[in-house]
C-alpha cells in the first residue's frame, strides 16, 4: 500500500499476541519476545562466518530447542541497516514468568550440554569471542493482527523492520482506531500475497516508551518494492478514488508521529525454533 505508506500510516494495535518467527500451527499464544543486540567483533580478522554459523547451531541444538519455556527464536543479521555488525537474537515467550523460567532451564541445559566446567568455558570463551562486548536488550509485547508463516522458513528470508513511534490524539478513540486497522489488515494486508508474513510489537521493557515496531517479511529484497505495488493497486480497488483514500489516511496517521526508521535483516537458516 505505498499510497498509504507513503502518507506516515503505520499500524497501531491493541496489545500482546506473537513473534519473528511465529507459525500458523502453534497452539499456545505468545505474549511478549526479547529482542538482543550483539554486535561482530570486527576487530579480529581471523573469526570467520562459518565458524559463528557452527558454534551458533551447536548451542541452538543443545539449549534453545530443548527449552520448552521457548517458543521460538530467530536469528537475524544485518543486510540494510547503518551498523553493518549487527546480530539480532529474539525469543518469543507465552508470558512473563516463562522469560525468567526460560533462563533458568537455560543454565540447566548449558551444565548438561558441557558437563565439565573446563569444556563449558572454553565454549563459552569461543562463543564470547565473534562479538564485542556492546549489546543492548528490550522486551516487546506482541500485538493481535498479523498475518503467519506456514512454516519455519527452509531458505534465506528478508525482514524489513520499520519503528514508529505512538502518540495519543486528542480527538482519537480506542474505538476508531480498531475499526480503521480491521479496514486495512481485511482489505490490504491479507490480501497482499507478496508479503508473506506481518508482525507487530509495541514497547513493554526498554528504553522508548511509545516505540511500535512492525516486521515485514519477503522471499527476497526485489518483493519490497514489489509489495508497495500491490498494496497500491489493493488500496485503489478498495477506495475507488484518492480522496476516500486521503480521508483514511488522514485519521489513520494521527496515531502516529511523522517520523520512523527502517532496518532490514536477514534470517539464518537452521537458527530458527
Amino acid at each position: 500500500m505505498k499510497a498509504i505508506q507513503c502518507k506516515t500510516i503505520f499500524l497501531f494495535l491493541n496489545l500482546i499476541c506473537i513473534g519473528y518467527s511465529v507459525f500458523a500451527q502453534e497452539e499456545k499464544t505468545p505474549a511478549y519476545i526479547t529482542v538482543t543486540t550483539l554486535h561482530v567483533n570486527t576487530a579480529n580478522p581471523d573469526l570467520k562466518r562459518d565458524d559463528w554459523a557452527k558454534i551458533e547451531k551447536e548451542y541452538f541444538e543443545k539449549v534453545v530447542m530443548k527449552n520448552p519455556y521457548i517458543m521460538r527464536s530467530n536469528i537475524l543479521t544485518h543486510y540494510f541497516t547503518a551498523d553493518n555488525t549487527e546480530i539480532i537474537s529474539v525469543y518469543v515467550y507465552e508470558n512473563w514468568d516463562a522469560i525468567d523460567k526460560a533462563w533458568q532451564k537455560s543454565q540447566e541445559l548449558i551444565k548438561e550440554a558441557w558437563p565439565d566446567e573446563k569444556v563449558r568455558k572454553a565454549f563459552y570463551e569461543k562463543r564470547s569471542s565473534f562479538y564485542t562486548g556492546e549489546h543492548s536488550d528490550e522486551i516487546y509485547a506482541v500485538l493481535p493482527d498479523r498475518k503467519l508463516l506456514g512454516k519455519a522458513p527452509d531458505k534465506q528470508m528478508i525482514y524489513y523492520v520499520r519503528k514508529s513511534k505512538i502518540v495519543n490524539p486528542k480527538d482519537g478513540s480506542a474505538k476508531e482506531f480498531e475499526a480503521l486497522n480491521k479496514e486495512y489488515m481485511d482489505n490490504i494486508m491479507y490480501k497482499n500475497d507478496v508479503i508473506k508474513a506481518y508482525y507487530t510489537y509495541q514497547h513493554a521493557w526498554g528504553s522508548k516508551a511509545n516505540e511500535f515496531i512492525e516486521v515485514f517479511v519477503y522471499d527476497n529484497f526485489a518483493d519490497i518494492e514489489k509489495a508497495w505495488d500491490k498494496e497500491d493497486e489493493l488500496a485503489k480497488a478498495h477506495w475507488k478514488d484518492d480522496a476516500k483514500m486521503k480521508e483514511f489516511g488522514k485519521k489513520y496517521s494521527k496515531y502516529f508521529s511523522t517520523t520512523h526508521g527502517d532496518y532490514i535483516y536477514r534470517n539464518e537458516v537452521g537458527l530458527q525454533k
